[in-house]
């Protein structure tokens, strides 16, 4: 049976992602902070699917927890044959109004779990001759506005620059560029969603339907609707310089709620 391993696994789209990828048959082993959700969310893969659902407690932002996910994907006895990054979080504020500690924890997620974890997974993929890993992003990689988008821009870069590296190899990578989504994300780093209007909200289990085909297709980055597909192009036509300007905000903070308090959860 094929193994999928999936970070942030118990809501949002992570959660989607182990549900589709269940469905289609995959093991999974879910990965997250939560060990009584991740033992919930494991029981209800398995009764309903019947697949093996591993749970693997670990929080990104600390070195023991990138190491002990690292090892899981290292095991050649327990192979995985794909690897979702989705593990992510928000800080509440602009830059220089986060603390820089809570920054550098937001890169340490998005920047250096990604690198550490798709490193991990990709070198017995390659000695199998096939094996993939998908890195979920967001639109807010092309909107050069703060410290999140840039972490976003990141893991575009270098997901989409791997394949070059892993020519002939078997495996594959893409990345997801998610816009708004219907998750706990928002929520969970204190922002007020009411000014973004309805159509911009995306269903997180529609969203990795179309994520998982274009990855199929051999696609190396997914803009899983065509609204935002179309806000893209226009932004890359627009001057950089007007970018700031007309780039859409991400929601409102709680006024009573200080900055850098956001947690680990699911991207968008």
């Amino acid at each position: 049976m094929t193994t999928a391993l999936i970070t942030g696994s118990t809501s949002g789209i992570g959660a989607a992602f182990a549900r589709r990828l269940a469905s289609d048959g995959y093991d999974v082993v879910l990965v997250a902070r939560n060990e009584e959700r991740l033992r919930e969310q494991a029981a209800e893969l398995h009764d309903r699917h019947r697949v093996e659902a591993e749970v693997l407690r670990a929080d990104l932002a600390q070195d023991g927890g990138i190491t002990s996910v690292e090892k899981r994907l290292s095991d050649s006895k327990r192979p995985v044959e794909l690897l979702v990054n989705n593990a992510g979080f928000a800080n509440r504020g602009t830059y220089l109004d986060v603390p820089l500690s809570d920054e550098l924890r937001m890169l340490k997620v998005h920047c250096e779990a990604v690198l550490r974890l798709s490193t991990a997974a990709i070198v017995p993929m390659r000695e199998r001759g096939r094996g993939g890993v998908i890195n979920v992003a967001s639109t807010g990689a092309y909107l050069p506005r703060g410290t999140y988008g840039a972490s976003k821009a990141w893991i575009v870069q270098f997901t989409q620059g791997m394949p070059q590296d892993l020519a002939t190899s078997g495996v594959r990578t893409m990345a997801v560029c998610p816009g708004y989504v219907r998750t706990e994300f928002h929520e969970r780093a204190g922002m007020v969603m009411a000014e973004v209007p309805e159509w911009m909200w995306l269903e997180p289990d529609r969203l990795v339907r179309i994520a998982l085909k274009d990855f199929a297709r051999g696609k190396t980055l997914s803009v899983p609707d065509l609204r935002y597909k179309t806000m893209l192009g226009l932004f890359k036509l627009a001057p950089r310089g007007a970018m700031p300007r007309i780039s859409p905000n991400h929601g409102r903070y709680y006024g009573d709620k200080r900055a850098g308090e956001a947690k680990v959860g699911d991207k968008a």
